[in-house]
């Protein structure tokens, strides 16, 4: 099959991109908050319905990663691929049911205001918004990178200039999204993605499931026989299967995953934007609804694209399979393609571009917002909210441009370090200092800091040893060979040391230490598990 892309479909897929990025720039300057009141940059008032709060969560759920790179797991590694797809929709529901309710209810516009809430200090708040940097700046450069690579791959252009003016260009754009729409214009970004990106993706579905006869297992078996591995296509462990312990790797990646997914900042900050505790309860079941959906979708797309395609022509294309949900979309209608089809997949690549634009203002956002509260806003005593707004759209440009630079270093190399990282970073240090802090009495700010330095230090430490960064032809550095820890996540190791750190850290703190903070909760309790208050400072 050509995996080359029409002239007329090319010509539709730049005016769809030139589209959506002048209506969705108009958007934010629309519903851009026009005066200086920190609620309604930071979480729009809390205007947003359940459905619309809902989608606006399931949108910077579903990264650009998300659709590329799960979508070429499915296509690449079939089984492990499905498992990848619903470990991630797995961990918005564990974030629904045991974080969502009291985050909204300890939070005000940051993480960090959920942690300081029964341990008030600076160096939680500096700490929060390191690790929110931490976790989110790898996504970023993974995302800014692929724009130029989707960009090059759909108009079909391979001249290196120009995908570094693509992505410059683009992250621009997603700059000003983050600093002049704030909470509510980036959700009306989100929300407008996800119902592009599910419309879009089920309509291809369901053309897929048409060329089986809508017989789900004839799908797959001619997946597995077009992968070029058999049956092995439909059982675990092929994508692991070069490592030392291909089971353990595999049920490490997923619950890091699991565990990871859901708590990272930019979706948690949709939790603050919730009136009500009954509001963010009906928002996390549009947003679990949605991802559920999301899932299914890709699972038929990845399908698809392998039994249309091929697997070996798939991994030509991309090593990693990035392109395979765009590839499986176009394999959906056929050879001959009419004005209406062309029409379908112009709104496909449009939706993917638009989840680009959309996935990083939520994460610069996120950055922006932690940069400007949790940091120069707790530094100066009664800053005004006109100066912390100034300081917010200044951390936006400032967090905004590193990250388009360093993406047009890295843009030629394999960036699934990068997302594995931000997950791990996400299990290993967020995820135990939120659960200790919501739901532990005795936990300490000495305990906090160390989940959160001690986690982050052992995702850092033990990286950059694993096969993703080097030793093997699909690492950033295929070149080079200094993979001591063969594993594709650090979880195995970071995770329960995240969690330890913080149990060792609050026992170090002393019995005395441990009755005050026991105290402390306590006075809030009600607060944080019940939403009996929610204090405004």
């Amino acid at each position: 099959m050509n995996t080359d892309f029409s002239g007329n479909a090319q010509a539709m897929s730049l005016v769809g991109f030139s589209a959506v990025a002048t209506i969705t720039l108009l958007l934010c300057v629309m519903t851009g908050p026009d005066r200086d009141d920190l609620d309604e940059f930071y979480t729009g008032y809390s205007s947003l319905s359940p459905m619309r709060n809902g989608l606006a969560i399931a949108g910077d759920y579903i990264s650009a990663a998300t659709v590329l790179g799960t979508g070429g797991v499915i296509a690449l590694f079939g089984y492990d691929g499905i498992v990848l797809a619903m470990s991630t929709a797995l961990s918005l529901m564990l974030l629904m049911f045991l974080l969502a309710e009291p985050l909204r209810n300890a939070g005000r516009f940051t993480m960090g205001d959920a942690l300081t809430r029964r341990m008030p200090g600076r160096a939680v708040r500096i700490a929060a918004c390191a690790v929110t940097l931490a976790a989110l700046v790898p996504l970023m450069l993974v995302q800014l990178a692929g724009t130029g690579q989707l960009m090059a791959f759909i108009l079909g252009f391979s001249g290196e200039s120009l995908q570094t003016g693509c992505i410059i260009g683009v992250g621009a754009l997603m700059i000003s999204y983050a600093a002049i729409g704030g909470m509510k214009g980036t959700a009306l970004i989100q929300i407008l993605k996800i119902v592009m990106l599910l419309g879009s993706g089920m309509v291809v579905a369901i053309l897929i499931l048409n060329r089986f006869d809508w017989d789900p297992g004839a799908l797959f078996a001619a997946a597995a026989q077009n992968s070029g591995v058999g049956s092995a296509f439909l059982s675990s462990g092929l994508q692991f299967a070069g490592g030392p312990s291909p089971d353990l790797d595999m049920i490490t990646a997923q619950l890091t995953v699991v565990l990871g997914g859901g708590v990272l900042p930019h979706v948690t900050m949709r939790m603050y934007t919730a009136s009500s505790a009954r509001q963010v309860r009906r928002s996390m079941s549009w947003a679990v609804s949605g991802v559920a959906l999301f899932v299914l979708v890709i699972t038929v797309v990845g399908f698809g694209a392998t039994a249309l395609i091929g697997r070996e022509l798939i991994a030509q294309v991309d090593p990693q399979g990035n392109t395979a949900y765009l590839l499986g979309s176009q394999a959906a209608f056929g050879a001959d393609v009419s004005s209406a089809e062309t029409f379908l997949f112009t709104t496909v690549t449009t939706a993917v571009f638009l989840t680009l634009l959309a996935s990083v203002a939520g994460m610069i956002l996120a950055c922006a917002n932690s940069l400007a509260h949790d940091v120069f806003a707790a530094r100066v005593q009664e800053m005004s909210p006109r100066r912390e707004m100034t300081v917010a759209r200044l951390s936006a440009l400032a967090v905004g441009v590193p990250a388009i630079l360093l993406a047009t270093q890295v843009q030629h190399r394999s960036l699934q370090w990068l997302v594995t990282l931000s997950f791990c970073l996400g299990a290993s240090a967020i995820a135990p200092a939120l659960v200790y802090s919501l739901f532990w009495r005795r936990y300490t700010r000495t305990g906090l800091l160390s989940t959160l330095i001690g986690g982050s230090l052992a995702v850092l430490v033990l990286m950059p040893g694993t096969n993703l960064v080097s030793g093997s032809p699909v690492s950033a550095f295929p070149e080079a060979d200094f993979n001591w820890f063969p594993f594709t996540t650090t979880g195995l190791l970071s995770i329960p040391l995240g969690f330890a750190c913080g149990w060792l850290g609050t026992i170090a703190s002393g019995r005395r230490k441990s009755e005050e903070q026991r105290h402390q909760y306590e006075a809030v309790e009600g607060w944080i598990l019940a939403g009996a208050v929610r204090r405004d400072d």
